[in-house]
């Protein structure tokens, strides 16, 4: 079983360290100095020096000592802010802060589970295949470390990416596609006293289009957004100028593109109603997944999982992670809950026995 001492000092230890995206120098040192008593042998790509950051992504391999399924397991080092100056509360099972920061543990509760796992499997002397960690960087802003990871030794792997919420150690099955829309909306600038009438305002248009558009939660599988509206000059100026920033995600194809289809004709035909002009470019952000309980991966993942006296979990997800990457690039990579909760805020926590939990399963799934 896990040691809840270690796994305590190690998760401590790694959300001590400040590592927003970009600046994850010391937290890739820290895995590397963890990783090399036990027999890994650990390499750093140059995708920090590509993206304009302090770190590449690390990756470990420790040879098997059975013809085995060789597996890898995933977490990143980047943390969204603010994590300078941490207070860490410790109330029971309970790691919180003092609510003036977050408090990391996505994905540093992940990480954890990685090396305790790892330390629980070398300590045993269990047989196992062939083992990868695969630790990347800037995953917070975009997926860029796993963007930029080179996948082609990872053929023929089964992934396990630990990064997501509770409960500590489910299956999320499936995630959805994303897209992100960019719009700029060009009207008329007017005196907004003198002659209002001569302005077209491009505010009002991107008002209309957002009013008639379908927003929020459309389905199971679908939801969209308006994220950021900026635009205008002054007060007594009839806007001219309106920039946006959209999104619609769904794990169905079809509904994806009929939703986007409906947001950009929004956009354009009230724009045009008005004489005003409507320039709209689209991004995709990652492509959508999904195994069912009968795929190898998923199979493999539950008879470890029932291993330690669990029952799989399985759950849908609404987000992206680098486990959409893996699985886009052709390598399978199941996303595996590392049992924190709330992240991105304040409140956010993680339990001390999800965590071992997680670790028990990550050596489960290592041991041949």
């Amino acid at each position: 079983m896990a040691d809840k001492e270690r796994i305590l000092k190690t998760f401590k230890d790694l959300i001590s360290i400040n590592s927003p995206s970009l600046s994850e120098r010391k937290v890739a040192d820290y895995i590397k100095a963890a990783l090399a008593p036990l027999g890994f042998e650990i390499s750093e790509d140059d995708t920090g020096a590509k993206i304009g950051g302090s770190a590449g992504n690390v990756t470990a391999f420790l040879k098997g000592t059975v013809d085995a399924q060789p597996i890898f397991f995933g977490s990143h080092m980047d943390t969204v802010e603010p994590t300078e100056g941490i207070n860490v509360i410790i109330d029971g099972d309970i790691i919180k802060t003092d609510g003036t920061t977050i408090l990391g543990a996505d994905d540093k509760a992940g990480i954890t589970e990685i090396l305790e796992g790892m330390r629980m499997l070398v300590e045993s002397g269990k047989p196992h295949g062939d083992i990868k960690l695969v630790f990347d960087v800037s995953e917070e802003t975009g997926l860029f470390g796993v963007r930029h990871y080179d996948t082609s030794g990872l053929r023929g792997y089964f992934g396990f990416i630990m990064d997501s919420e509770i409960p500590a150690g489910a299956f999320t099955m499936n995630a959805p596609s994303d897209v992100t829309i960019n719009v700029e909306i060009f009207g008329k600038a007017a005196h907004a006293g003198m002659c209002p009438e001569k302005g077209i305002s491009a505010l009002v248009a991107a008002s209309k289009a957002i009013a008639k558009m379908k927003l929020g939660r459309l389905d199971e599988e679908t939801t969209a957004n308006v994220g950021t509206v900026s635009g205008g000059k002054a007060r007594n100026i009839v806007p001219d100028y309106v920039t946006m920033r959209a999104e619609a995600r769904s794990r169905n194809e079809a509904k994806l593109e009929a939703q986007l289809d409906h947001m950009k004709s929004l956009f354009r035909d009230e724009a045009a109603a008005m004489g005003a002009e409507a320039k709209i470019e689209l991004i995709s952000d990652y492509k959508t997944f999904a195994f069912d309980k009968d795929a190898d991966i998923v199979k493999f993942a539950a008879a470890a999982l029932r291993k330690i006296g669990k029952e799989p979990v399985f759950q849908n997800g609404g987000g992206g992670s680098d486990a959409n990457i893996f699985n886009e690039k052709g390598v399978p990579a199941l996303l595996i809950a590392a049992g924190y909760n709330n992240a991105h805020t304040p409140e956010e926590y993680v339990s001390i026995s999800g965590m071992c939990d997680c670790a028990d399963f990550v050596a489960a799934l290592a041991e041949a």
